[in-house]
């Protein structure tokens, strides 16, 4: 029951990361950061290798947040409103 509503909460905040991409409003800083975002979470290079025990998991579980915690800054509350409840929608 918690994967299920883990996965359907993750679903949504792609959703709606997509929508606020593609979104003329969303500023072009949010734009290029969320796509840097995006090619650093699925590349196999890290800035810290998974190797090093610790700190290798360590770096994404605090550069990917910190990445979207920074793009959910930049782009303007109505914006981030309007595409979460479109992604909701879908």
């Amino acid at each position: 029951m918690v994967l299920r509503s883990l996965r359907r909460r993750l679903s949504l905040e792609i959703r709606t990361y997509r929508l606020a991409l593609q979104d003329p409003r969303t500023p072009k800083s949010a734009k290029w950061l969320l796509r840097f975002t995006f090619v650093y979470l699925l590349s196999p290079l890290d800035l810290i290798p998974d190797a090093i025990p610790v700190l290798g998991l360590v770096d994404d579980l605090v550069i990917i947040p910190g990445l979207l915690l920074t793009v959910r800054w930049l782009i303007p509350r109505a914006v981030w409103d309007d595409c979460r409840r479109a992604a909701g929608e879908s």
